[in-house]
């Protein structure tokens, strides 16, 4: 898979993972990179089958496979210990290290993501599959903002999502990889096993968030037995983007609480 490392060099320095929703691009993480690579080094990547990771995704493709295939990369890289920040589809990829591998996690960042199915959500997921079936890539990449954003914030950056919409066309990712991503995570379902997951975890949920409804991270900070939630009220699925600031700002208090560095060996 294609990654980029950022910041510090140092063998010792604390390392942060962060993986991305179901674009599966390094490039989403863009807005957090100058508050982050100051104080630690930062992993970004492409998921298989997107972007810069070419490969056409087996039938059965799950988050199990996407997270084998994170914990090869890190094996690779000789990262024995870690925190990862999780967007949507990213965040369940981390759930699902912190049950294959419980030990390599420092602490656990989920954003706007959930531990099971949910109506709204498949609802939202099923017309972004017909938008892909029977209108094109072209329309579902359009329409892509309107579940990401708020309408303020779309109003407002017209012409940037003109361009992103003309890059996100250029490098698509497949129809069938892409289909294969949305029914991994609509399929993602560890409601009985939340429980065995001791990481300490930060859930970050907005409550403008129109594709996942923000109880679900309140359900998973509930029941997960060292978690807590910070519930923002702005910033739609994407806050990491549209409120990077603030976005920013919370993740760096949770890092700064967490007193012990990760390791890279």
């Amino acid at each position: 898979m294609h990654y980029e490392l950022h910041g510090r060099k140092d063998a010792d320095a604390p390392t942060l993972v962060l993986s991305s929703g179901l674009g599966g691009s390094a490039g989403f993480w863009a807005p957090q990179l100058p508050a982050l690579t100051d104080a630690f080094r930062v992993l970004v990547y492409d998921h298989q089958g997107t972007n810069r990771s070419p490969g056409t995704l087996a039938d059965g493709y799950s988050i199990e496979s996407m997270a084998v295939e994170l914990l090869e990369l890190l094996d690779t890289l000789k990262i024995r210990r870690c925190h990862l920040i999780g967007h949507a589809l990213g965040g369940l990829v981390g759930l699902q290290i912190a049950l294959l591998r419980p030990q390599l996690l420092q602490s656990l960042v989920p954003v706007n993501a959930w531990s099971s199915p949910n109506e709204h959500s498949a609802r939202c997921f099923s017309v972004r599959k017909k938008l892909l079936r029977d209108s094109g890539p072209a329309a579902y990449v359009e329409a892509q903002s309107l579940f990401l954003y708020p309408p303020d914030w779309i109003a407002a950056h017209g012409e940037r999502l003109s361009r992103e919409d003309a890059h996100h066309l250029q490098h698509f990712q497949g129809s069938g990889n892409l289909l294969r991503r949305i029914d991994a995570l609509l399929a993602f379902d560890i409601e009985d096993r939340l429980e065995l997951i001791g990481t300490p975890t930060l859930v970050i949920a907005n409550r403008d968030d129109m594709l996942v409804p923000w109880n679900r991270s309140l359900h998973l900070a509930q029941r997960l037995p060292n978690a807590r939630l910070e519930l923002l009220d702005y910033g739609g699925h994407a806050s990491s983007v549209t409120d990077s600031e603030t976005f920013n700002r919370i993740l760096l208090e949770h890092l700064a609480r967490q007193r012990s560095p990760c390791e890279a060996a």
